[in-house]
């Protein structure tokens, strides 16, 4: 069965809460299913601009997208999570990420652990957050039983087996470390390897014994383009995978290049490649691809 489309917006930038609230609305009427904060440090704190968002929308569900796991303790996030989440009505989406920004970690005092490290605690997090909401003396509770939907990004095996037992939606990077690049410098990995991370991602869910198709698939694109001349639009863009080859940049999902229709016909293409339906863009991103939602909407 084909899953419907849903459409997020990650929203980058607080400039005073009139801005925000007219933002979110605005969000709401363009058609965004879905809206989003992430977690870094000169950025709006997730848990309150979720809030505040919930407050002038009625339709769309909020997320994290994703939480930086190095600034959390479960506990206090699984309160923070449970009072979101009933502020909200339960309409929130929690996105969960390993973090993967040095400088941050630094500026907060935290430590900023080996990839092993970092993916140890998500899983932590994650066991822990499913003990205490399934604790019926935990409080406060989510509006939603046991949990809001979870979501779990990346790239690696290990984390993409822990998105297989776990997740309620798989987000993929398609990106790696770039070589000789500062940690956190990300160039995009080809078509073909992000296929083969979604067919890992299957493998561990057969594993788990969860159905293949049973989680929702969500991709983060990074640029909308609408552009007269893929090709040219491409080219130019060929600093996000240097690696790569025109063909292979056109058929990136994470370059959304030419007319609304050529884009919208782009996605449905992913979503048969990949299975990827659920779609998200940056806020700087958010009117430009608005008609591609039009294009889409109800598919």
């Amino acid at each position: 069965m084909t899953r419907p489309f849903r459409f997020g917006v990650n929203l980058l930038a607080l400039e005073s809460g009139e801005a925000w609230r007219t933002k979110c609305r605005r969000a709401e009427q363009l058609g965004y299913d879905v809206l989003m904060v992430p977690d870094h440090l000169g950025m709006p704190a997730p848990f309150p601009a979720l809030v505040a968002a919930a407050e002038v929308t009625e339709r769309p569900r909020l997320g994290t997208f994703v939480l930086n796991l190095g600034f959390w303790n479960p506990a206090l996030l699984a309160r923070e999570v449970a009072t979101c989440d009933a502020l909200t009505g339960g309409r929130l989406e929690l996105g969960l990420g390993t973090g993967y920004v040095k400088t941050e970690h630094d500026s907060a005092g935290l430590p900023f652990g080996s990839p092993k490290e970092r993916v140890d605690h998500l899983a932590y997090t994650v066991g822990e957050l499913e003990r205490l909401f399934g604790d019926p003396e935990q409080q406060p509770r989510p509006a939603q039983a046991p949990r809001p939907p979870l979501l779990l990004g990346g790239n690696g095996n290990r984390l993409l087996r822990l998105a297989a037992r776990h997740a309620d939606i798989a987000a993929f990077t398609g990106a790696a470390q770039a070589p000789g690049q500062p940690p956190g410098t990300m160039d995009l990995i080809s078509p073909e390897a992000l296929e083969e991370r979604v067919a890992a991602y299957r493998g561990f869910a057969a594993e788990a014994g969860r159905p293949a198709d049973g989680a929702e698939l969500n991709y983060l694109i990074q640029v909308v383009a609408d552009s007269g001349d893929r090709r040219a639009t491409a080219r130019d863009l060929g600093r996000y995978g240097p690696e790569l080859s025109e063909e292979e940049l056109l058929a990136h999902p994470a370059l959304l290049l030419g007319s609304p229709q050529e884009m919208a016909d782009q996605l449905r293409a992913h979503r048969e490649r990949f299975g990827f339906s659920y779609f998200t863009v940056l806020e700087p991103n958010m009117e430009a691809f608005a008609p591609v939602i039009e294009e889409l909407h109800g598919s």
